[in-house]
């Protein structure tokens, strides 16, 4: 069988799969919590992945990252309130066809623009100001929307105000965001945009962030341009923030509602966490590091649910398990940094190389021989 044959039979086996779980996963999964979580996990993976572009790619420290998830999640929350308005709440999945395309492309695109926006003054910067700047934005996008005046109509701050402040964004009639999005649209633009970002590293495009990465001044020396591929990979990474967000706001047994809260420090730090976790520049190091933050939280929250946990926590209630997760995290990156600095799985990918990354390495041998 030829390759061509082999890939288009493997697209149309996952196709049929996630049209499978569309529509048979309440009925596989009944427990809506659950079914929450996994595609939860699914977001957490889009947002690793993306953000492992600039900071593992391209070995810059943004750490604003949940800034551009916020923008796609606003964006697509708006846009797809407008759309149940027009559908009269019709959520099927013959509406999602072209409901979700436009949120993803709307709240991806609109994230772009930021960080475009961004990147192109500030990613002159390298190391601590870089990561200022960006979490600069992303605080100034949070605070922007929690401060809002309610009650101004007209201008900017009734654009502002029209996306409910602190309270969140409840739709367009306050019933709550409309849920287009289920599992076929977030595990395959998972699916998708990990192939994509693993793709990226192996093309010419991957090979020039990765120089750069090593000896800007070396890189620059043969002709690659710093500042237009830095700005670019910042752009594609705000994308796919984008379209994770976007997701996030609209996927099935969510919640309805977008606040400014959820895209706050932790947020960016979580994402932080799964890159270097498994590491910086594994695309699978990524996919790993997102799966286990989400199943980390799940556990956390279940653990609260038990008596022996409640009692301890009425005995002490400066026992706080969202705050002992955070402690766990930093302990876990300090180990890491000391035992294993470059993450579970380094730069490599678990996996074969590529056959050019075989002949690459044979080519240096052969130089270092002679």
């Amino acid at each position: 069988m030829s390759a061509p044959v082999r890939r288009i039979l493997v697209g149309v086996a996952i196709i049929a799969v996630l049209a499978g779980l569309e529509f048979g996963f309440e009925s596989l999964i009944e427990d809506s919590s659950i079914r929450q979580l996994l595609m939860l996990a699914g977001i957490y993976v889009m947002v690793s992945v993306s953000l492992n572009v600039i900071n593992g790619m391209a070995g810059q420290f943004s750490i604003g990252h949940a800034g551009f998830v916020g923008v796609g999640a606003y964006a697509s929350a708006v846009l797809a309130s407008h759309f149940g308005e027009w559908l009269d709440g019709e959520t099927s999945f013959v509406n999602s066809l072209f409901v979700v395309p436009a949120c993803m492309l709307f709240g991806g695109g609109l994230a772009a623009l930021f960080g475009f926006l961004v990147g192109l003054p500030s990613l002159r910067l390298r190391g601590d100001y870089l990561a200022i700047v960006t979490l600069g934005f992303a605080e100034i996008f949070r605070l922007v929307i929690a401060g809002a005046r309610l009650d101004a109509t007209s201008g900017f701050s009734g654009l502002v105000a029209s996306l409910g402040g602190q309270n969140g964004y409840t739709g367009t009639a306050g019933q709550g965001v409309p849920l287009f999005a289920g599992p076929f649209w977030v595990f395959g633009t998972a699916l998708l945009m990990t192939i994509a970002t693993w793709r990226m590293k192996f093309s010419g495009w991957g090979r020039a962030l990765r120089a750069l990465r090593a000896d800007e001044i070396a890189a620059s020396a043969v002709g690659v341009d710093p500042t237009r591929y830095k700005v670019t990979s910042f752009v594609l990474a705000a994308f796919g923030a984008g379209i994770a967000g976007a997701l996030w706001a609209t996927m099935h047994d969510g919640l309805g509602l977008v606040q400014p809260d959820q895209f706050n420090f932790q947020f960016s730090f979580d994402a932080i966490t799964m890159v270097i976790l498994g590491g910086s520049g594994s695309v699978i190091g990524a996919v790993v590091g997102g799966l286990f933050v989400t199943f980390t939280v799940k556990l956390i929250e279940l653990a609260q649910g038990f008596e022996v946990v409640k009692d301890l926590q009425a005995a002490h209630p400066w026992l706080d398990l969202n705050a002992l997760r955070m402690i766990v995290y930093a302990i876990v990156l300090i180990a890491l940094m000391i035992l294993r600095p470059e993450g579970l799985f380094g730069e490599r990918e678990p996996f074969q190389k590529c056959k050019r990354d075989e002949a690459d390495d044979e080519a240096a041998k052969t130089r270092a021989a002679a």
